[in-house]
């Protein structure tokens, strides 16, 4: 069976290091899905303005040259303990593809077909293979067990801003005007790795979002943005 791309994302998350361990944690992550020839057709999406999410199954194109891993070490057990493969979400599988649920927020059938999306975990450029519309009556199971990650996972990092970022932000606002709540929900969760060690507990960081670098400093439980600069600077 060989599968090709129905669509790319164009997303605001430009390097793996800060994109959300699972969708819908940061209703924030906006990004677009611009659907290929010959699938940018209006008609391919009739209907679909009636969902308020979809489905996608997508490929870990950045992971997919490192091959697969039987045993891979999940987030939520902080790093260390190691699991089945087929037991995770890991990027590192025997075929690399993905699966999310991001809200659909508006259909763009102008000039081709563009669906525009938020709550992502997705990285710019992402290929996806399929769209299929997320279905409450059969897809949300309130009995459902979630084995070692039963429950969503705590946001437990206070984020402030500096008085340069303050500005730099106040500058943006028109352009960008989710790109505050973006930031904090992001770092709310903490996108540090989870194998760091407790040695790692204050130092600076630095994360692409859309075209910016926002830098902050981490200082126990704590995260102060200090500047976001346009990327390269």
């Amino acid at each position: 069976m060989n599968i090709e791309p129905i669509g790319i994302i164009h997303s605001c998350f430009k390097e793996k290091f800060g994109i959300p361990r699972q969708p819908g944690l940061v209703d924030a992550a906006e990004a677009t899905l611009q659907l290929l020839p010959p699938y940018n057709r209006a008609e391919a999406v009739r209907g679909l303005e009636g969902f308020s999410h979809v489905w996608l199954i997508f490929g870990f194109h950045a992971t997919a040259e490192q091959g697969w891993r039987p045993t891979v070490r999940p987030p939520r057990l902080g790093g260390n303990a190691r699991v089945g493969v087929f037991a995770s979400r890991s990027t590192f599988r025997p075929n690399p593809l993905g699966l999310s649920v991001v809200r659909l927020t508006g259909i763009d059938c102008s000039g081709g077909v563009v669906l525009k999306l938020a709550g992502v975990d997705l990285l710019d450029q992402t290929p996806i293979f399929d769209i299929k519309p997320y279905l409450p009556y059969a897809d949300a199971l309130p009995n459902a067990e979630g084995g070692f990650a039963p429950e969503n996972p705590e946001s437990a990092v206070i984020v402030s801003f500096s008085a340069t970022a303050e500005r730099q932000l106040a500058s943006l606002a028109t352009e960008r005007p989710r790109l505050r709540q973006l930031i904090c929900e992001l770092l709310a969760y903490d996108p540090r790795p989870a194998y760091r060690g407790d040695n790692d507990a204050s130092r600076d960081y630095g994360v692409k979002l859309h075209d910016l670098d926002v830098r902050w400093r981490m200082s126990g439980d704590r995260a102060e943005v200090t500047a976001l600069v346009p990327s390269g600077a």
